[in-house]
């Protein structure tokens, strides 16, 4: 569906997953723009990553989330506005919803979430106040009738594989495995690769306009009991599993400090409440991106895990 030649805007492109879908973007031939401050044009921690994106001829412009003639120009010059701006700045999105109001010109947009659909979550805090957060930009951009997309990629296997998903762990464990709540709910799990692939795929798709892009390969779809399983026959041997009731994990997620509790939080929603699965999605607000491009050679879970044997 992209036709060659959406310019696109990036803003928080160095991020973590922010750095997949710039690629992406490159890859699929769209004139790629970076939104860049002076000051991390300085930054010597992002100096390997803007000088990478130099090399793959992304376009850098200067300009400022906080400074909205700035942000107004640089959306003035593209199609579509991508936003994987981190944590802390989610909330600040709503500068982006007005200069994209004020520029009048956007296709798409696209806000940072990349995680579970934050209208569908049974999750505690402080997870809940982050999704939120991202509910919230979500009715701020429907109020003002910016054309949108929404992805949800539910959990990023860079992130939460090579640890099977064990706090702190550097690698899947071969003994003993930590699993909250009965592991039966299903969670998925996908290369950032393949989210920035089909983030892009969706830009100028108009099945995907106004709509929720859940990235829910059936290959990725596997509960916490199957990963253990596929784990254990690609080791050859049989782990013990410890199983933390909810109960447990709620007390453990009020007594652990920041960082930890939030991704106990967010595993607790998703490994306990079943977040990722448990609601179907609906063609009035969804479509699911591995039905639409059946074309993209997703990695699956069980490749991704052949790294670590």
């Amino acid at each position: 569906m992209a036709t060659a030649g959406t310019k696109i805007l990036f803003i928080g492109g160095t991020g973590y997953i922010g750095k997949f879908i710039v690629e992406a973007s490159v890859k699929a031939g769209h004139p790629t723009y970076l939104l860049v401050r002076e000051s991390s044009l300085s930054n010597p921690a992002k100096a390997p990553i803007i000088e990478k994106f130099k090399s793959l001829g992304v376009t850098l412009v200067l300009g400022d989330l906080y400074d909205h003639e700035s942000l107004v120009k640089a959306i003035k010059q593209v199609d579509v506005v991508i936003s994987t701006v981190g944590h802390m700045q989610l909330a600040d999105q709503n500068k982006i919803v007005s200069a994209i109001k004020e520029a009048g010109n956007v296709k798409r947009f696209i806000p940072s979430e990349f995680g579970n659909d934050v209208d569908r979550t049974h999750a505690v805090d402080p997870a809940k106040s982050a999704f939120q957060v991202k509910a919230n930009i979500r009715r701020a951009i429907e109020a003002e009738g910016i054309p949108h997309t929404f992805v949800s990629a539910n959990f990023f296997s860079g992130f939460f594989l090579p640890s099977l998903s064990q706090p702190g762990a550097k690698s899947p464990p071969r003994d003993k495995v930590v699993i909250l709540g009965d592991g039966n709910p299903k969670a998925v799990f996908n290369k950032e690769e393949d989210i920035g692939t089909y983030t892009i795929k969706a830009v100028n798709d108009p099945r995907t306009l106004n709509k929720i892009l859940y990235i829910r390969p059936p290959a990725n779809t596997l509960s916490f009991n199957d990963l253990v399983s596929l784990w254990e026959k690609k080791i050859g041997k049989t782990l013990e599993r410890v199983y933390v009731p909810e109960d447990q994990v709620l007390k453990q997620i009020q007594e652990s400090p920041v960082p930890i509790n939030v991704v106990l939080s967010i595993s607790h929603s998703v490994y306990v409440k079943g977040d990722h699965t448990n609601f179907k999605i609906e063609p009035s607000f969804g479509v699911e991106a591995s039905e639409l491009y059946p074309n993209v050679k997703y990695t699956s879970v069980d490749e991704f895990l052949n790294q670590f044997v």
